[in-house]
């Protein structure tokens, strides 16, 4: 799938502020399931950029504005080409190992070594003895592998927590969510990685896009945003895709930006600016598909 994406973020200031440094993490990755053929980035106003590789292998912009200004805009697009996955009955016959093979993996020390920071609790991801219950509550049959406890792991986050953009915010930490029954995709990535971290399982925060614009019955207006999910190592598989926020595979609908251990380590765009008064955000996300 070819998809075409735009994203704008803007902040207005209530009185004009100088040297704002800025980071931006806004490069979709180059991997085995997408290829990024265009990519470009405007700063109004301008400045030049200076790009690097994060400890993760993601792809930072970074950039300066001294003079004074009001206003900060800044303007990405992209075209992403997007494969098939394999699905999940596919992943799991790929599975070489069995259940407790699976398992017992993961408690050894080449996994503890190998995957020692994805195990840890992060300030977003906390380790509780709520969490712990949690995911000991995750219906999913008697003897699941990796793979499928994660699958029932998402679906439980999915189906036990409402959406509501209203009830959390940026702070919130995957304990909060458990008390509040309620969240957006970054609070249920937030979970799923707590969760699956108690049982052992390396899990990594994901941020990027989700297309669903054909989804929509043909109409183009409706509100879209950045999107977040979770990718957790399966041994003898590597590392897979879960959304618990939506009921679909990690599929051609989805462009990956980067990933961290959480929301922290790929925030789109974080800056510091000298200056009096407050600032307004806005952020707009166009995803499209385009045919051939």
């Amino acid at each position: 799938m070819k998809l075409k994406i735009s994203h704008v973020t803007q902040y207005r200031y209530g009185s004009p502020v100088v040297d704002s440094v800025n980071e931006i993490r806004l490069t979709p990755v180059t991997n085995e399931r997408q290829s990024c053929y265009q990519h470009s980035i405007t700063i109004e106003p301008n400045a030049p950029l200076f790009a690097y590789e994060d400890y993760f292998g993601n792809r930072v912009h970074a950039f300066s504005v001294n003079g004074p200004h009001d206003t900060l805009t800044i303007r990405t697009q992209m075209t992403v080409v997007t494969e098939e996955p394999r699905s999940s009955e596919e992943l799991a016959f790929a599975c070489k190992l069995t259940p407790d093979e699976s398992w017992a993996w993961l408690k050894g020390e080449e996994a503890e070594n190998r995957f020692a920071e994805y195990l840890l609790e992060t300030g977003y991801t906390e380790q509780t003895p709520e969490i712990s219950e949690f995911a000991s509550s995750v219906p999913a049959g008697e003897t699941p592998g990796v793979y499928e406890w994660l699958e029932a792991l998402s679906k439980h986050i999915r189906t036990e927590f409402v959406y509501d953009p209203e009830a959390t915010n940026v702070k919130t930490k995957s304990g909060d969510l458990l008390e509040a029954k309620r969240g957006v995709c970054q609070d249920f990535a937030h979970l799923m990685i707590s969760a699956s971290r108690s049982r052992g399982i390396p899990a990594r925060y994901v941020s990027g896009y989700h297309f669903v614009g054909d989804l929509q019955g043909g109409n183009a207006d409706f509100e879209q945003a950045s999107h977040a999910w979770v990718e957790a190592y399966v041994p003898s598989i590597g590392w897979c895709g879960f959304d618990p926020t939506n009921e679909a595979l990690i599929d051609e609908r989805y462009v990956k930006l980067g990933h961290g251990l959480d929301y922290k380590d790929i925030v789109p765009v974080k800056g510091v600016y000298r200056g009096a008064g407050g600032s307004e955000l806005h952020v707009t996300v166009d995803v499209s598909r385009i045919d051939e």
